[in-house]
């Protein structure tokens, strides 16, 4: 059977109900902006856009030029076409309002515009992730508190990869669907309409560097897993970690596994390393929508009230079943 178009999936998606016409077109808007920057990684070196770019975002973190580059990339192809009120991005302090001079729509967009860009020199898959929410009713001129949803409330969340091939990965709710650029044609193809997440796995991803400042809870559900079939788990686990979310959840939907970054103690002002907004909340949506389960260690991540735009969180998501048996042993060490 020959593979439908992006643009085919989302017009039947609109026909049964599940979308409207704005949304179809503002997902189509940031699909083109991901071929963009797919192009630009494409050139490496030769374009010029490998390196430091001198700045840093809100985190403190120093931004590599393609940060920068593909976070333009993105507003400029959002900001005009009239189906979003605002949008926020990893790499900006604050939301942008849709100029005066465009039309404006009724959903917010929110992207970390480059996941795991201090690999692009190396040459490792990088990603771009995004999510859409309502922009509630009456709002016009969208402040911070607008965007603090929670993940529970999204409409659409995203991701592509850009590796060997490009890849898109999406869900409006009905499924986790994939979709490969076909470059001779400029246009994402489904590739596997929906992605299923085994409920038990061998393998998880984990900076194992962390594991003096974990806490007790997560010291002890790594070491059951390197136990091996000698352990309590009476199986055999393997490592697997590219510190490059995008490729590290990829590999999850595809064969299975769990990726997990918890809260550590090595600055107890961060309550996680990960952003609530623009990553463990599209990525839970995808992987839920797959079969898979996404948890703070304590709750369900979609489930999260935001209070800052910002905001960090430790993640635990991937197997159904292995994320079950870890959040289990974090609630009782918090006697829950």
């Amino acid at each position: 059977m020959k593979p439908i178009s992006l643009t085919r999936y989302l017009i039947e998606e609109q026909r049964a109900g599940r979308i409207n016409a704005d949304l179809r077109l503002l997902i189509e808007v940031v699909a083109r902006a991901c071929k963009s920057i797919s192009h630009s990684i494409g050139k490496g070196a030769l374009g010029g856009v490998l390196g430091d770019a001198g700045t840093g975002n809100i985190q403190g973190e120093a931004q590599k030029k393609l940060d920068v580059l593909s976070n333009e990339i993105l507003l400029e192809a959002n900001e005009w076409g009239g189906h979003l009120a605002g949008c926020a991005s990893e790499e900006m302090d604050d939301p942008v309002k849709i100029p005066n001079v465009y039309p404006k729509g009724n959903f917010l967009l929110l992207y970390d515009p480059l996941d795991g860009s201090s690999n692009i020199d190396v040459n490792i898959s990088v990603g771009t992730i995004f999510s859409v929410l309502h922009c509630p009713d009456g709002v016009t001129d969208p402040e911070v508190e607008h965007y603090l949803q929670k993940g529970s409330t999204q409409v659409c969340a995203g991701y592509t990869v850009y590796g060997p091939s490009t890849l898109l990965v999406l869900t409006v709710g009905n499924g986790t669907h994939e979709f490969t650029l076909d470059r001779e044609l400029g246009s994402f193809l489904m590739t596997k309409r929906g992605m299923k997440i085994p409920e038990d796995t061998k393998e998880f991803a984990i900076n194992m560097s962390n594991q003096r400042h974990w806490e007790e809870p997560m010291k002890k559900y790594i070491a059951e897993l390197l136990a091996g079939k000698t352990g309590p788990r009476g199986k055999d686990f393997n490592m697997r970690w590219v510190a490059s979310m995008v490729a590290d959840v990829h590999r999850i939907l595809t064969r299975g596994g769990v990726f997990i970054y918890p809260k550590d103690l090595k600055d107890t002002s961060k309550p996680g390393k990960l952003r609530l907004m623009y990553e463990a909340n599209p990525m839970s949506f995808i992987v839920e929508q797959a079969g898979g389960a996404s948890t703070t260690g304590l709750q369900r991540m979609l489930d999260v009230q935001p209070t800052a735009l910002h905001q960090r969180v430790p993640v635990f998501l991937g197997s159904k079943n292995e994320i079950e048996v870890a959040t289990r042993y974090h609630l009782e060490a918090a006697g829950k």
